[in-house]
């Protein structure tokens, strides 16, 4: 074990260790890549391409659940392997590579197999990048840590959108060109990956386990945390319904990467706040607080009708986010062992991802058969139930578990 590396890891006199820096430069600069497209994609999926509304549900929850299912092995793969850093390369090589083939897409089958070969790159480096970010710093930095990661993937989320903007304005609309040029920061993002990113191996028990697939050696309390988190996702459709509502409630088209941009400007800059503020506090309030905060911006949008209603509610979203996505990555590594975090976070994101395809195709026929009142009403009414639950049967941590 390079328990040398580890030492310097947690010990680099920056506060922060240059792996989580590292971690966070190539999240930046995947999240720019993806982010030039996303926003783009479901006007040119539903215009350019002609497919329906279920076609993008569908699609958005098939390449979901499939990369929960990579997640989960990938996660246990790293464990057993004692490695984190050779998956993760494989799985942001494949995403680099696989997005900007978006841009010869000539029908919507074409743009669900790039998203497919997209999602399966996160899904094979999504747990083992996780653990890696965990291994390299202890327990009252993990908050920050996870903070630090997600305010540089936000912040790529931001000057994603705002380059797509500005090459749409100098290439009259071209959306293929921009796919095209998507390339560039996914290609940097391999390069840093390469050279800055330092393998740090767990610390392992006496006993090494042999099973590779299994949930039994995690207690109930984490059990019951992946089963609440499985709840919530249940009601967490895809955002390309978010932005198909706002087209509905008066945004324009070229107005909505912009409304995508506050969105993400908010994540960014709540992020670290919030990663802090976990480490002091705990990691449970701070997720109840984000899933209520959810709750009631997907009950906005369903009796929204405004384009200033859909400002206000990208921006409280963006809350949600800041509050919830690092801290319910810290929230795992508290509740498990050191050598079993690459397993625990494909369970994690398996738990999230596979609740992706029910959520994305329940939403997609409640709001093509009822409307968004319905369909949103539905996601908030989950989380509403999911906060409650989380609040009432997961303690604060394995200190909180132990002690009881």
């Amino acid at each position: 074990m390079d328990t040398k590396g580890a030492t310097a890891a947690r010990t680099r006199p920056a506060g922060v260790p240059q792996n989580v820096w590292a971690m966070g430069a190539v999240s930046f600069l995947t999240d720019f890549s993806t982010e030039m497209i996303y926003p783009l994609l479901p006007a040119f999926l539903t215009g350019t391409l002609g497919a329906s509304k279920a076609f993008l549900g569908a699609m958005e929850g098939v390449a979901e659940s499939l990369a929960s299912l990579l997640k989960l092995f990938s996660g246990a793969l790293a464990d057993k392997l004692g490695v984190r850093k050779p998956i993760v390369t494989a799985g942001y090589t494949l995403s680099s590579l696989a997005k900007p083939i978006v841009a010869v897409a000539s029908s919507p089958w074409h743009v669900l197999a790039v998203r497919i070969a997209d999602r399966t790159g996160k899904g094979i480096r999504t747990a083992p990048r996780d653990a890696l970010i965990a291994d390299s710093v202890d327990e009252s930095q993990r908050g920050v840590a996870f903070g630090l990661q997600r305010t540089m993937d936000n912040a790529g989320a931001v000057t994603g959108p705002l380059a797509a903007a500005l090459l749409l304005s100098l290439l009259a609309g071209n959306m293929r060109l921009v796919f095209a040029l998507s390339a560039v920061p996914a290609l940097l993002c391999i390069v840093v990956l390469a050279v800055f990113v330092r393998e740090v191996h767990p610390e392992r028990r006496l006993e090494k386990s042999k099973t590779v697939l299994t949930l039994r050696p995690f207690d109930r309390v984490f059990l019951v945390y992946l089963a609440v988190v499985f709840l919530f996702t249940l009601g967490n459709s895809s955002d390309a319904f978010i932005l198909l509502r706002a087209s509905d409630m008066g945004l324009s088209m070229t107005l909505v990467p912009v409304a995508w941009v506050v969105l993400h400007v908010v994540k960014m800059v709540t992020s670290m706040p919030a990663g802090i503020v976990s480490d002091k506090v705990g990691r449970r309030k701070l997720i109840v607080a984000g899933w209520v905060v959810y709750a009631a911006v997907y009950a906005g949008f369903a009796v929204g009708h405004a384009p200033a209603h859909a400002w206000t509610l990208f921006a409280v979203y963006g809350v949600y986010f800041g509050f919830t996505e690092g801290v319910e990555k810290a929230f795992v590594a508290d509740l498990v062992p050191a050598d079993l975090r690459g397993t625990a976070y494909g369970a994690f994101n398996f738990a999230v991802g596979i609740g992706a395809l029910p959520a994305s195709v329940v939403m997609g026929i409640l709001w093509s058969s009822f409307g968004p009142r319905w369909a949103f009403g539905f996601g908030a009414g989950l989380a509403l139930l999911a906060s409650l639950l989380l609040a009432a049967l997961v303690p604060e941590g394995r200190r909180e578990v132990e002690a009881a």
